[in-house]
């Protein structure tokens, strides 16, 4: 504990002693003021102003340190300076006294606790961001709740200290009203119980309790308003309309139907959208062919003398087809509709908040759920409209491998079939305008990988911006103020993907989208009107399909189940990983965000070059990384490079969710040898980092001393 906390404790500590010590608890007492309330009354007329800021001060202390007696304290109020005056100094003087035991205890006790119990704080934090004001608010209005239990508790929070002092202070009033006033008739009174009634304590309860009612009552009336210019169905055909079947849309409509609600799933091309059929599987498929080429034209490092393979690329491509021929009966229509989803094939037009028209036909529902997807989004750069572009849905057409090919793009997608197309005999040149590849990871990480790709072959133009095109076949790139013309004989762009969001009613609806033209949601993923969800690519802030189904649960679960209870979506532990060879995945923050939002962190990092298995399967490249909080086990993210890291790292996913540190990863056995060894050599660098060393000298001596 720094020097400063340590001061305020033993500054209070002090004041709490000095209370106690001089009889303070006599003093504070009910039977006390009540016969010292004529001499109170008799020293105010004679010294207004000297009476007026003891009794302020006194108040301040009183509630600043927690100390009993502030209900006594403001009956005194209200027995010297009447209902009046006495209302206006004990409001200021308890909210002021309150906002310094909030800001005692954040000085104090707020960084102790988030590091011991963060995964129970942030959630806190993100509800106090939302709605923290509307809470307290509550909480000030029921006497019952102890105050100085939520001064010190707010202060562990992320609430501003000008947001706690005005609510509190409007917060208390109310209360402060009932005791001043009662205080004002203090000879009539004969114990605290004669002003907390049970009826009064209803009272209270019910002043409490309005604000959550007058929030509902807000909702509906917003709800209603927003509703006002559709007419609502006297019932529904069914519980839930789902537009699109991705991997969101399949989830939304799997949940709904296993909970036996009636749902339609509505899709305008495939099923499985984009993870299906021109994403992960198909992608996937490609990687490992090229990653067999990539072996075998390396045998040597696994002292096979000589080994060669012959390969026509259209029969890789075939191959490509064949995998995601055979998954495709996970995400089909016959296996959907046995689950007891209505599938249709078509294009759906949302034509009221409860309709969805499809073919011409107009379904009625409850809920929709919009998990429409994204797709490859394609510059306007001069002179692009006379180049044939290939994206991530379109190049899986290609049956014959281009000679040169130009990646426009550093990011995942552009990276992982840069390098395949490599892998094949392509003449690859990525083109990238940031920096480096995957910005998005440390700078080590990207350059680990551009080495790579020098290796491998591929031409890395980093900090190229990609100007016009000249013809079919030539582009022309600026780097720092210079011109460079590239030839290719195929262009794949790879620089992002647009939300889906035209074409189905959102206009119309008046619903609206993000400054990232995502479908804008709540907490809830609901849109602008509540019964409508949106979930997946089309709703961000991640494009995975991971996450899209995690989004899914959530979007189904209160679409179905709202007007009962509601879930907030959950992206606390968030993981991706980029499939290149080495791969790369990470969850959590990585060195350059801790940096970036001064998180205070911890490095620890163990190469592959000392793992065993790394080394036996000659893939001794790469690290485990790990950000933990200063002088905790504490993981705040890690990050992987290297074989099956897109594996490897879902124990660090594990421990992030459920709160375990790197001593526990490291005191769980793991199979030797094996990859994920690297995962607890990790902990081990970080758990040596932290050795007690005044413990290892006192047994360094005491060895020395049992020997003789």
């Amino acid at each position: 504990m720094s020097r400063a906390r340590l001061f305020i404790v033993a500054f209070i500590a002090v004041l709490l002693l000095a209370f106690f010590a001089a009889g303070g608890p006599r003093y504070v007492s009910f039977e006390y003021v009540k016969g010292q309330a004529a001499s109170f009354q008799e020293y105010y007329q004679a010294h207004r102003l000297q009476t007026a800021l003891a009794y302020f001060v006194v108040y301040v202390l009183v509630t600043a340190l927690s100390l009993p007696g502030a209900l006594v304290m403001t009956l005194v109020g209200g027995a010297i300076f009447g209902l009046l005056w006495g209302t206006l100094i004990v409001s200021f003087a308890s909210s002021s006294g309150a906002t310094l035991a909030f800001l005692a205890s954040r000085f104090v006790l707020r960084d102790w606790v988030r590091e011991r119990f963060a995964r129970f704080i942030e959630p806190v934090d993100a509800g106090i961001r939302r709605e923290g004001a509307f809470y307290l608010f509550t909480l000030r209005l029921i006497p019952a709740v102890p105050f100085f239990a939520i001064n010190l508790a707010m202060g562990l929070t992320a609430m501003r200290a000008r947001t706690f002092y005005g609510v509190s202070q409007l917060g208390m009033l109310p209360g402060t009203v009932v005791f001043v006033a009662a205080g004002s008739r203090l000879a009539a009174i004969e114990s605290p119980a004669g002003i907390l009634s049970p009826g009064l304590i209803g009272l209270f309860l019910l002043i409490g309790v309005f604000p959550l009612l007058a929030k509902r009552f807000v909702g509906a009336l917003r709800a209603r308003r927003v509703y006002s210019r559709w007419p609502r169905p006297a019932k529904f055909d069914r519980n839930l309309v789902v537009i699109g079947a991705g991997s969101a849309g399949l989830v939304s409509a799997y949940i709904a139907a296993a909970v036996r609600a009636k749902v339609t799933l509505v899709e305008k091309h495939r099923m499985g959208g984009d993870c299906l059929n021109t994403g992960c599987v198909p992608s996937k498929a490609l990687l490992k062919s090229a990653r067999v080429l990539s072996q075998i034209r390396n045998a040597s490092r696994y002292g096979i003398r000589s080994a060669t393979a012959e390969f026509d690329f259209a029969d890789i491509m075939e191959r490509v087809r064949r995998v995601v021929q055979t998954v495709a009966p996970h995400d089909s229509v016959e296996r959907y509709s046995e689950l007891g989803v209505e599938c249709l094939r078509g294009e759906a037009k949302i034509t009221s908040p409860w309709s969805v028209q499809v073919n011409g036909r107009t379904l009625t529902t409850r809920s929709i759920i919009i998990a429409a997807g994204a797709r490859p989004w394609v510059p306007p750069i001069p002179g692009i409209d006379g180049v044939e572009v290939l994206t991530s849905d379109t190049v899986w057409g290609l049956r014959e491998l281009p000679a040169r090919l130009v990646v426009l793009g550093g990011g995942p997608i552009g990276a992982e079939l840069a390098q395949a197309f490599a892998r094949f005999g392509s003449k690859v040149t990525q083109v990238e305008m940031l920096p480096r590849l995957l910005a998005r990871e440390d700078p080590e990480i990207s350059e680990l990988l551009q080495r790579r790709f020098v290796a491998e072959g591929i031409e890395v133009l980093t900090g190229h911006r990609a100007r016009r095109f000249e013809g079919k076949n030539r582009l022309v790139c600026e780097h720092e103020g210079s011109e460079r013309r590239i030839e290719f004989d195929a262009l794949l762009c790879a620089v992002g993907r647009k939300p889906n969001t035209e074409g189905y009613g959102l206009e119309e609806l008046g619903i609206p989208l993000t400054g990232a033209r995502t479908v804008e949601t709540n907490e809830y993923l609901q849109t602008l009107y509540p019964n409508i969800y949106a979930c997946g690519d089309v709703a961000g802030p991640y494009q995975f399909t991971h996450t899209a189904s995690h989004q899914a649960w959530y979007a189904a679960v209160n679409a179905l189940f709202g007007g009962l209870r509601r879930w907030r979506a959950d992206y606390r532990v968030i993981p991706w990983a980029t499939f290149t060879d080495p791969e790369i995945a990470r969850v959590g923050l990585n060195e350059t965000e801790a940096k970036a939002r001064n998180v205070p962190h911890e490095v620890s990092v163990y190469r592959m070059e000392e793992l065993d298995r790394a080394i036996a399967d000659e893939a001794a490249h790469g690290l485990v990384k790990v950000l933990t909080m200063p002088g905790k086990d504490r993981v705040l993210g890690a990050t992987i490079v290297g074989e099956s890291a897109g594996e490897l790292i879902g124990e660090f996913v594990s421990a992030m969710k459920h709160g375990i540190g790197l001593n526990k990863i490291l005191g769980t056995i793991h199979v030797y040898p094996t990859l994920a060894e690297a995962n607890k050599h990790a902990a081990g660098v970080w758990k040596k980092a932290h050795a007690p060393q005044g413990v290892l000298k006192r047994l360094e001596r005491f060895h020395a001393w049992m020997r003789g």
